[in-house]
């Protein structure tokens, strides 16, 4: 018994000894060496692509929709017609209002040549005779906006594209123009559009090399640039305030289409030969960046001054050696 009582209490002791003992640093900690190698800075996010030259066309007037002329998915030219609002009315009303030029000029050639060819000029002839030029004047601009409205009543397309979106799609109804709306959109040109979180919107500059991954190409790379950055704020999904960045994507084979989600990666700085760690290493406190390195199995709390950042490394700038140990997070017990 008394045997048994003692084996059991060396037991308990060598389990207790060895669980409070001094523990090696590789133990407590999971270590690297500080290294020198290049270090790329990046800013990632997500947009869409949109068209560089996009028009909403409508009428400027209600009326009866006459004629359509194009579906969705079509491709249109430059000045082409796309649709037109019934023309009768406005084509008699435009031949009326010409006529009523055409009197109101025989009027004035009448006065001007026989009712008061051989009178004395005096103030009165002078104020009828500038009268019967204003209503001459005024039917001359009574025609003119006949003849504009006449050619506002067909829809034409002032850029090369493709017919996104038709509101009324079918003549032969009345409509306003709020509800017959037609879009139109450049499929050669477009531009992808990253929203940028506010945080990240000072590190970005124009004509910065970036990458581009689109969902539906996802082992496709399209190397693109900083072509525009928003000058003002707007609102995320949640709440969030962010800027507009546009990225010029050129679209020869046309396989590109407006909607289409990606990632986007914007190099904005890169050095080489340069002493980093792992970001996890350092420790940002309110007036310094703190690393704790191992020096003859102890540990030394080191202030440090940082550069640039990657995704999962940190430049650092003075503090480290190269070949030092540091601490990059404690292991789990």
């Amino acid at each position: 018994m008394a045997a048994a009582i003692i084996t059991a209490a060396l037991i308990i002791g060598f389990a207790g000894w060895n669980r409070f003992r001094p523990q090696p640093i590789e133990a407590q900690y999971e270590l690297t060496t500080v290294k020198r190698e290049a270090i790329r800075q990046t800013v990632n996010a997500s947009g869409k692509i949109e068209s560089q030259n996009q028009v909403e066309l409508k009428f400027q007037t209600s009326g009866y929709l006459s004629w359509v002329g194009v579906k969705e998915g079509n491709q249109v030219n430059k000045w082409q017609a796309i649709a037109s609002l019934d023309q009768r009315e406005l084509q008699k009303t435009l031949e009326k209002t010409l006529r009523d030029y055409s009197k109101e000029r025989n009027d004035f050639e009448e006065d001007l040549q026989v009712t008061y060819r051989d009178k004395t000029l005096t103030d009165t002839i002078k104020r009828l005779l500038e009268k019967n030029q204003w209503d001459l004047d005024k039917t001359v601009l009574d025609a003119e906006l006949k003849d504009i409205a006449l050619k506002y009543s067909t829809l034409i397309s002032p850029i090369a594209g493709v017919v996104t979106h038709i509101d009324t799609p079918i003549a032969g109804v009345n409509i306003t123009p709020a509800a017959a709306v037609f879009t139109i959109a450049d499929p050669l040109k477009l531009n992808f559009v990253a929203e940028i979180d506010e945080i990240d919107i000072g590190k970005l500059m124009l004509d910065q090399p970036a990458e581009l991954v689109l969902d539906a190409f996802p082992g496709e790379t399209f190397p693109l640039t900083v072509n525009w950055l928003d000058f003002s704020s707007s609102l995320d999904s949640s709440g969030a305030t962010v800027y507009l960045v546009k990225f010029n994507l050129l679209n020869p084979a046309a396989k590109l289409r407006l909607g289409m989600n990606g990632e986007i990666t914007i190099n904005v700085a890169e050095k080489t030969d340069v002493l980093t760690v792992p970001s996890s290493s350092v420790t940002q406190l309110k007036d310094s960046s703190n690393v704790q390195v191992v020096i003859n199995n102890r540990v030394e709390d080191r202030q440090v001054n940082t550069g640039i950042e990657s995704e999962d490394s940190i430049e650092i700038t003075s503090g480290l050696n190269e070949g030092e140990t540091v601490i990059v997070a404690k292991k789990s017990q």
